[in-house]
C-alpha cells in the first residue's frame, strides 16, 4: 500500500479503537453492577450506562468513519490488501452501517431499561413471582424488537429475530439453527433413553457440606491449572461472586464470577471451569490485533465451545480428575473422603432437570433448544410476554418430562432476557456442536492428548485451541473458522458420537 492508503487505513483503526476502549469500560461498570454495587445504586447506574451507551453510539457512528471507509474501499489498492486488512474494513463497515441505523435515543433507552430490568429480575426471582417482572420485561422486549426491525433491513435478514442472532452468531440463519437443532435432538433422544434404561448412579455423593472458604481455594486451583492467572502480582484475571456466573473483559483484564453453594460444591466447581474457558479464550487472542475488530472472539457460539470444552470434555473426564482430585482434597479437607469412581459417575449422571446451569452435558442442549424456540416464536409474534411462563412450563413437560414448580426455577432462572441478550441462547448448543468437531480434530492431530492429560499436562489442548481458535480472533466467520480448524462444515454428528462413546463406556450399554 502507498503511504496515503496506509495512513487512511490507520486513521480508520484509530477511530474505531476509541469505541472499543469505551466498550471495555462499559464492561467493567456492568461487572461492578453485578458484584460490588450497593443495592440502592441501580437507578444511578442505569443513568451512567445510558450515557455511556449514547457516547459509544456517537463514537461508532462518527461520520469521519464513513468518510474513511469510502476512501479506503474506493481506492484501487483496496483489492490488493491482505486478509487481515480487508476483514478489519469489512467488520468496521458492518458495525458502522448497523450503528448508524439505530437512533441514539433508542440506544440509550435500551441501556437504561436493561439495567432496570436486571434489578427487577433479581427481586422477582427471589420472590418467585413473574408478575413483578413482566412489565419491565415487556418494555425491554419492545425496545429490542424496535432495534431488531431496524437492523434486519441493514443486515438483510429474513426476520427481526435473525438480526438479533447475527449479533452473536454472524451469518447464521434461524432456519439453519432449527434444522441443526432438530438433528441434534434426534440424536440425543435415543441416547437419553439408553441411559435411563440402565442403573443410575446416585447424585447424593455430591451433596455434602463444603465451606465456602474451601470452595474459594478450589476455584483458585482450577484457574491456576487451566492457565488463568488470578494470583500473581501481574495477574490479568480475578474471580468474584454473583447471583449468576459470567465472564467479562478483554485481553489484559478478564474477570469471571461464580456462585458458591455450601451444600452443592459441584455447582461452583463446574461454573468456574466453564467461565475459565471463556477467560482463557479472551486472554489468548492475538496481541498484535488488540483494539482491531479482528482481535475479538469470532462469535458467542465459538466462545461457548471453549467454555464448554473445558467444563465438560476436560472437566468431566477421568483423565483430568485422576491427577486433579488429590490436589482438590489438599486444599479442601472436607472432601478428603472423595473417591474417583463414584465422583466421576456422579458428575456425569444423566438426569432430566429443570435448571439449565445444573444440567448434564447430554440433556443440556435440550434446555437451549427450548429457549431458542421461545425466542424465535416471541419475535415472530406467535407468543406474548405474559404467555411465556405457561409456554415455558409446557415445553419442559414435552421435551424433558419435568414439571416446573415456580417461576424462579422456570422462566426466570436465567439473566439473559432481563439483560436484553435476545438471540444469545442458541450459541450454547452451537458451542456443544462445535466441540464435537473440535474434539475429533484435536484427537486426529494429537492422538495422545488424553494420555498427557492423565499425566497432568493440559499443554497439548492449550496449544491446539490457541493455534486453531483463540489466536485467529475474528479473521473469518464462525462457520468458516470451525471448518478451517476441523476440516468439516457445522455438523452435530461428532458431538453425538462423542456422547455415545463416553456414556456407553460409563453406563455399559
Amino acid at each position: 500500500m502507498t503511504a496515503n492508503t496506509t495512513q487512511t487505513y490507520r486513521q480508520l483503526l484509530e477511530k474505531t479503537k476509541d469505541a472499543m476502549v469505551l466498550s471495555t469500560a462499559e464492561g467493567v461498570i456492568n461487572w461492578d453492577m453485578e458484584t460490588m454495587m450497593p443495592p440502592k445504586g441501580v437507578q444511578q447506574r442505569s443513568e451512567q450506562l445510558a450515557l455511556l451507551s449514547r457516547i459509544h453510539h456517537k463514537l461508532a457512528t462518527d461520520s469521519e468513519i464513513g468518510r474513511l471507509l469510502s476512501e479506503v474501499q474506493t481506492n484501487p489498492e483496496y483489492s490488493g490488501m491482505g486478509q487481515a486488512e480487508k476483514r478489519n474494513i469489512y467488520l468496521i463497515n458492518k458495525s458502522y452501517r448497523e450503528q448508524t441505523a439505530l437512533p441514539e435515543k433508542l440506544v440509550g433507552e435500551l441501556a437504561k431499561q436493561q439495567a432496570i430490568t436486571v434489578n427487577v429480575w433479581k427481586k422477582a426471582k427471589a420472590k418467585k413471582d413473574f408478575s413483578l417482572y413482566k412489565a419491565d420485561l415487556q418494555k425491554l422486549y419492545t425496545l429490542n424488537l424496535q432495534a431488531a426491525e431496524i437492523l434486519m433491513k441493514v443486515k438483510e435478514t429474513k426476520t427481526p429475530y435473525e438480526a438479533l442472532i447475527d449479533n452473536y452468531e454472524p451469518k447464521m440463519s434461524a432456519q439453519t439453527i432449527t434444522d441443526t437443532f432438530n438433528g441434534l435432538l434426534s440424536g440425543l433422544k435415543p441416547l437419553i433413553e439408553k441411559v435411563e434404561a440402565t442403573e443410575q448412579p446416585s447424585s447424593n455423593y455430591l451433596k455434602q457440606q463444603v465451606p465456602v472458604e474451601e470452595q474459594r481455594k478450589i476455584t483458585q486451583l482450577i484457574t491456576q491449572t487451566l492457565g488463568y492467572d488470578t494470583a500473581s502480582p501481574n495477574a490479568s484475571g480475578r474471580v468474584d461472586e454473583t447471583e449468576h456466573p459470567f465472564t467479562t473483559g478483554y485481553y489484559e483484564d478478564v474477570r469471571i464470577t461464580t456462585h458458591y453453594h455450601p451444600d452443592n460444591f459441584a455447582s461452583s466447581l463446574f461454573s468456574v471451569l466453564h467461565e475459565t474457558g471463556h477467560a482463557v479464550y479472551e486472554q489468548n487472542l492475538n496481541p498484535d490485533w488488540m483494539y482491531q475488530p479482528i482481535g475479538s472472539p469470532c462469535s458467542y457460539g465459538v466462545h461457548e465451545s471453549q467454555s464448554r470444552f473445558y467444563e465438560n470434555i476436560i472437566g468431566r473426564s477421568s483423565e483430568f480428575w485422576t491427577g486433579f482430585m488429590p490436589k482438590v482434597q489438599q486444599v479442601a479437607p472436607s472432601l478428603g473422603k472423595l473417591q474417583l469412581k463414584p465422583f466421576l459417575e456422579a458428575i456425569n449422571r444423566v438426569q432430566r432437570s429443570k435448571v439449565r446451569i445444573e444440567a448434564d452435558e447430554v440433556t443440556y442442549s435440550i434446555h437451549i433448544i427450548i429457549r431458542f424456540e421461545l425466542e424465535r416464536d416471541l419475535f415472530a409474534g406467535k407468543i406474548k410476554i405474559d404467555e411465556l411462563p405457561q409456554v415455558w412450563n409446557q415445553k419442559y413437560r414435552d421435551y424433558l418430562g419435568v414439571d416446573v414448580k415456580d417461576d424462579s426455577e422456570g422462566i426466570m432462572q436465567d439473566t439473559h432476557w432481563a439483560s436484553g441478550l435476545y438471540g444469545y441462547f442458541p450459541s450454547y448448543a452451537l458451542g456443544n456442536i462445535y466441540d464435537g468437531q473440535i474434539l475429533a480434530a484435536l484427537t486426529k492431530d494429537t492422538p495422545d492428548w488424553r494420555l498427557q492429560l492423565y499425566q497432568g499436562s493440559l499443554q497439548p489442548v492449550h496449544q491446539w485451541l490457541k493455534q486453531n481458535i483463540h489466536s485467529r480472533g475474528d479473521i473469518v466467520e464462525p462457520e468458516e473458522l470451525i471448518k478451517q480448524a476441523t476440516g468439516s462444515n457445522m455438523d452435530s454428528k461428532p458431538f453425538i458420537a462423542y456422547l455415545n462413546e463416553k456414556y456407553s463406556r460409563l453406563y455399559g450399554f
